[in-house]
């Protein structure tokens, strides 16, 4: 179907414009359209989300990646005779680890379409976005290609994250739940 015809067959089907321009298909300006009529207009055709699915991936999925953590931190407390604080650091490398090369090998994209946002939120996200940063600009060499851009997305998240912490010491040193070691 051409774009012509598939216009023409959107105007038909559109309740909120004149009678004469459905029928016709040609004598609406869509530059004319304000924003509000554009949306009275598109609403129809956008598919629905499907929210509760999405919702129950990303839990599940989420889950599923603290779980395999646990798991690893598990294995380091038994076999190497940590305590569940000693085995904190490694499990987090080993995570990030499986996530860079997942990502490298192209399957945690796969896994972060299906999952959605519960392959984002735990620190596998953090690494999978940095070293997706880091592979796409590989071909304009490390320093001008992974070293600048690697941070583009990630660089936000870490700033973030360190002024929210001294905002946090910084009232809590004020109130005194500091622990008094000023």
């Amino acid at each position: 179907m051409g774009a012509g015809l598939a216009f023409a067959s959107f105007l038909r089907r559109c309740p909120d414009l004149p009678a004469k321009t459905r029928k016709s298909g040609v004598k609406l300006k869509l530059d004319t359209l304000t924003p509000d009529d554009y949306e009275k207009l598109s609403k129809p055709f956008v598919p629905s989300r499907p929210v509760f699915k999405n919702c129950i991936r990303a839990f599940l999925s989420g889950g599923l990646i603290c779980l395999i953590g646990q798991g690893i931190q598990e294995a380091f407390m038994a076999g190497f005779d940590m305590t569940s604080k000693e085995a904190a650091s490694p499990t987090v490398a080993v995570l990030i680890l499986i996530s860079v090369i997942l990502t490298s090998l192209g399957v945690y994209d796969k896994l972060a379409q299906w999952c959605g946002a519960g392959t984002a939120v735990p620190v596998t996200g953090f690494a999978n976005s940095m070293c997706s940063a880091a592979l796409e600009h590989r071909a304009e060499g490390l320093v001008l290609g992974v070293g600048a851009n690697m941070f583009k997305l990630a660089g936000s998240v870490i700033v973030f994250g360190v002024v929210a912490a001294f905002v946090v010491g910084v009232i809590y040193a004020i109130l005194g739940f500091g622990g008094g070691h000023l």
